[in-house]
Protein backbone atom coordinates (compact mmCIF):
# COMPACT_ATOMS: atom_id res chain seq x y z
CA UNK A 1 0.00 0.00 0.00
CA UNK A 2 2.96 2.55 0.79
CA UNK A 3 3.86 1.94 -2.75
CA UNK A 4 1.29 3.08 -4.17
CA UNK A 5 0.82 5.95 -2.22
CA UNK A 6 4.92 6.43 -3.46
CA UNK A 7 4.02 6.37 -6.98
CA UNK A 8 0.61 8.61 -6.67
CA UNK A 9 2.96 11.37 -5.11
CA UNK A 10 6.21 10.85 -8.32
CA UNK A 11 2.70 11.00 -10.78
CA UNK A 12 1.88 14.08 -9.02
CA UNK A 13 5.08 15.78 -9.47
CA UNK A 14 5.25 14.47 -13.23
CA UNK A 15 2.38 16.27 -13.75
CA UNK A 16 3.82 19.35 -12.57
CA UNK A 17 6.97 18.76 -14.98
CA UNK A 18 5.15 17.64 -18.00
CA UNK A 19 4.28 21.35 -19.24
CA UNK A 20 8.05 22.48 -19.67
CA UNK A 21 8.56 19.45 -21.51
CA UNK A 22 5.84 20.23 -23.70
CA UNK A 23 7.02 23.23 -23.80
CA UNK A 24 9.81 22.08 -26.23
CA UNK A 25 7.38 19.33 -27.97
CA UNK A 26 8.16 16.52 -25.69
CA UNK A 27 6.23 15.01 -22.67
CA UNK A 28 6.70 12.35 -20.30
CA UNK A 29 4.45 8.92 -19.38
CA UNK A 30 5.03 7.55 -15.85
CA UNK A 31 5.27 3.75 -16.42
CA UNK A 32 5.94 1.89 -12.81
CA UNK A 33 7.42 2.12 -9.76
CA UNK A 34 9.34 -0.55 -8.91
CA UNK A 35 9.75 -2.08 -5.53
CA UNK A 36 13.28 -0.89 -4.89
CA UNK A 37 12.10 2.81 -5.63
CA UNK A 38 13.27 3.47 -9.30
CA UNK A 39 10.49 5.57 -11.19
CA UNK A 40 10.22 4.22 -14.33
CA UNK A 41 9.13 6.56 -16.95
CA UNK A 42 8.82 7.19 -21.15
CA UNK A 43 10.08 10.28 -23.08
CA UNK A 44 7.77 11.08 -25.84
CA UNK A 45 7.86 13.61 -28.45
CA UNK A 46 11.11 15.63 -29.17
CA UNK A 47 12.44 14.39 -25.63
CA UNK A 48 12.59 10.78 -27.31
CA UNK A 49 15.05 11.63 -30.23
CA UNK A 50 16.85 14.29 -28.13
CA UNK A 51 20.27 14.14 -28.36
CA UNK A 52 19.77 16.14 -24.64
CA UNK A 53 17.15 13.58 -23.56
CA UNK A 54 19.30 11.47 -20.55
CA UNK A 55 20.66 15.70 -19.47
CA UNK A 56 16.86 16.49 -19.13
CA UNK A 57 15.66 13.41 -17.66
CA UNK A 58 18.91 13.39 -14.91
CA UNK A 59 19.16 16.77 -14.07
CA UNK A 60 15.47 17.65 -14.97
CA UNK A 61 13.20 14.82 -14.07
CA UNK A 62 14.95 12.95 -11.43
CA UNK A 63 16.93 15.96 -9.75
CA UNK A 64 13.05 17.19 -9.26
CA UNK A 65 11.29 14.26 -8.17
CA UNK A 66 14.28 13.45 -5.96
CA UNK A 67 14.12 16.47 -4.27
CA UNK A 68 10.75 16.12 -3.06
CA UNK A 69 10.88 12.29 -2.45
CA UNK A 70 14.13 11.43 -1.18
CA UNK A 71 13.43 7.91 -1.03
CA UNK A 72 13.49 7.25 -5.10
CA UNK A 73 16.37 5.99 -5.86
CA UNK A 74 17.18 6.87 -9.26
CA UNK A 75 14.89 7.49 -13.12
CA UNK A 76 15.29 5.87 -15.85
CA UNK A 77 13.69 6.00 -19.18
CA UNK A 78 12.12 2.52 -20.42
CA UNK A 79 13.18 3.31 -24.33
CA UNK A 80 15.93 4.76 -24.08
CA UNK A 81 17.43 2.43 -21.02
CA UNK A 82 18.94 5.05 -18.55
Amino acid sequence: MENNLLAEKVKSIIEQIRPYLQADGGDIEFVELTSDNIVKVKLQGACGSCPHAKVTLKQGVESTIKEHLPEIVRVEDVVLGF
